[in-house]
């Protein structure tokens, strides 16, 4: 069996975004992991200005539609905009269908308060599910992101420690779930 390719998807193209300290921690656990590949996605790449459907043809659908062919699976990490994500994630993920099918979908959540971005959780499974992706049980909350990274790391060792077992588990859980 190949090395199975799970990319990585930074799901804000927001200006001073907080969410790409939290995605770079993530990205650089799975850069260390030898049982998969990755690939950083940032949806800021893939602003098409409109819904494109999935049976649309679209330069940039095209090539988010050959990553996610290609994929075994996939890593979102994404803030919470008003109880959900946001829109520019969801138009990525409108512009595929097939390519979802049986993946499995691990999901981490960034947040200024202290919930971590649970309610966008809630928002993005049902997404998942009606993609005909599995979401993974496991997610990972990075709360009060503002206060938890300094210069894009984790200031607190114990912290430090804490996110990094749990992403581990989540990574596991989606590695494992590829070997169904």
């Amino acid at each position: 069996m190949s090395t199975p390719f799970i990319p990585l998807i930074l799901a804000t193209a927001r200006i001073e975004r907080q969410s790409i300290k939290p995605a770079e921690f993530v990205f650089a656990e799975m850069k260390d992991r030898k049982d998969l590949e990755t690939e950083f996605i940032d949806v800021g790449d893939f602003l098409f200005g409109k819904t494109v459907p999935s049976w649309e043809e679209n330069e940039l659908a095209n090539k988010w539609r050959n990553i996610a062919k290609k994929a075994d699976g996939f890593i979102i990490v994404s803030p919470e905009y008003n109880h959900s994500f946001p829109g520019e994630l969801k138009i990525l993920l409108d512009s595929a269908y097939e390519e979802y099918k049986g993946k499995p979908i691990a999901i981490c959540s960034v947040s200024k308060g202290g919930f971590g971005g649970v309610r966008m959780i809630e928002q993005l499974w049902n997404v998942c599910i009606e993609l005909g992706a599995i979401p993974v049980s496991e997610t990972v909350q990075f709360s009060r992101v503002e206060n938890l990274f300094e210069d894009s790391e984790i200031a607190d060792n114990d912290k430090k420690k804490k996110k990094k077992e749990e992403v581990k588990e989540m990574l596991d859980i989606l590695t494992k779930m590829l070997m169904r």
